[in-house]
């Protein structure tokens, strides 16, 4: 059974490459972006109690992806792979935006990781680096687990904000969202600080959230830990109300239609 598992899905390292913005990248694209187009218009006919259950079932599928990636990793790659704990903004989002249906303390933050996940997750759809620097079959488990997944997220979180009035922002919102956005720099923080090694003695760095190493480099190794927090921070912070600001214009527009 082992064997037969790894066989199916091991990296592919024959015949075409996966790469950022090649054609497998843009069909990727095309597909997930069709994806989202297609149930956003459907939803636009339908009631609120399908809408409910559509958005619902969408987060559930992304945990569940997300999960049972845990369990197939060992078949994948020998290993799990330690840096799909959720501390980075993406998968940790995930987790978050599912309780937060589930578990009544989060309800209130419903709409606030949705949008943090939508921002997170399709940057990642748009330049996924993780899986273009692993050269290797567009048809991989790796790839196509990692872009489903992440298409997944971004399709919640623009349902969340196109169809769930409740969860978006309020005009004088912001602390809260400024709390999230640092406990998820924090929480990254403390994932970096229990797996990575010392500076000086690491096999291997994870940088969860880009928050202990500069993404591009432009930072001294040992000037980054200290500064690329409060980068992120303020990126974080600056996206969301960014993504605020775009749901208050959004909601002046007709894009509701009334079951008939």
């Amino acid at each position: 059974m082992y064997s037969m598992l790894h066989e199916l899905l091991a990296d592919r390292k024959s015949g075409a490459i996966f790469t950022c913005f090649g054609v497998w990248h843009l069909l990727y694209l095309l597909l997930i972006g069709g994806a989202i187009a297609g149930i956003v218009i459907l939803l636009r006919r339908k009631g609120e109690n399908a809408r409910e259950r559509t958005i619902c079932g969408t987060i559930a599928l992304a945990f569940g992806l997300y999960m049972a990636d845990f369990f197939l990793m060992p078949f994948a790659y020998g290993e799990i792979d330690v840096e799909k704990l959720p501390f980075h903004v993406c998968t940790a989002m995930c987790v978050m935006s599912f309780w937060s249906r589930h578990w009544a303390p989060l309800n209130k933050y419903t709409g606030t990781f949705a949008r943090l996940g939508l921002i997170s997750n399709l940057i990642y759809v748009i330049y996924p680096a993780g899986v273009g620097w692993s050269a290797i079959h567009p048809l991989s488990y790796r790839v196509w687990q990692t872009l489903l997944f992440h298409g997944i997220m971004t399709a919640y979180g623009l349902l969340v904000l196109i169809y769930e009035p409740s969860s978006r922002p309020q005009q004088r919102g912001w602390r809260r969202e400024a709390l999230i956005c640092a406990l998820m720099v924090l929480w990254a923080l403390l994932g970096n600080t229990l797996y990575n090694g010392t500076w000086e003695d690491t096999t291997r760095l994870y940088n969860w959230s880009f928050v202990v190493r500069d993404p591009f480099y432009l930072l001294p190794a040992e000037v980054a830990p200290f500064v690329m927090p409060f980068v992120m921070l303020l990126l974080l912070f600056g996206l969301d109300m960014l993504m605020c600001a775009l749901c208050f214009g959004a909601a002046r527009l007709p894009l509701h239609k009334k079951k008939q």
